[in-house]
């Protein structure tokens, strides 16, 4: 796989019927190695280990509906209290950001009402921060670290 612009860490990989697995430690299960799960692995390591979010407030691939239409997001954090802290949105490194990667994430938080939003290929990163009350984000040089 693709070096990615994250640090590195140690994955646990399985090989079966010619696909390669990597573990998800959230999900607690191997999954098939696709660009954007290689790209979402990173991403929740960096999370873990640089941002020192809980693995117990980390959700992986779950389904939202948004103006009834089944859709995944790839990576929340929630809050202690259950709300949304942050959502991510992660694309293979082969897909460039643009407009509607932010304009896909922007819709999954009219749902989810996050106060970060992360848009990764792995190889770039951007972070905003919601200004609910001016309906607006801004960008971020990165996101903050876990508190408590």
């Amino acid at each position: 796989m693709q070096q990615l612009n994250f640090p590195t860490y140690s994955f646990r990989f399985k090989n079966s019927e010619n696909k390669v697995s990597i573990f998800d430690a959230i999900r607690k299960k191997f999954v098939i190695l696709q660009p954007e799960e290689w790209v979402r692995q990173h991403c929740v390591w960096y999370l873990i280990e640089e941002k020192n979010y809980p693995k117990s407030l980390i959700n992986v691939e779950k389904e939202l509906i948004i103006n009834d239409l089944k859709k995944r997001y790839d990576i929340v954090v929630f809050n202690p209290d259950g709300s949304i802290h942050l959502i991510v949105e992660c694309k293979a490194p082969k897909i460039a950001i643009k407009q509607n990667t932010f304009d896909q994430v922007a819709r999954y938080n009219l749902a989810l009402n996050a106060t970060y939003l992360m848009v990764t290929n792995g190889l770039n990163h951007y972070y905003c921060q919601m200004d609910f009350d001016a309906e607006k984000y801004q960008f971020l040089k990165e996101i903050p670290n876990y508190k408590k």
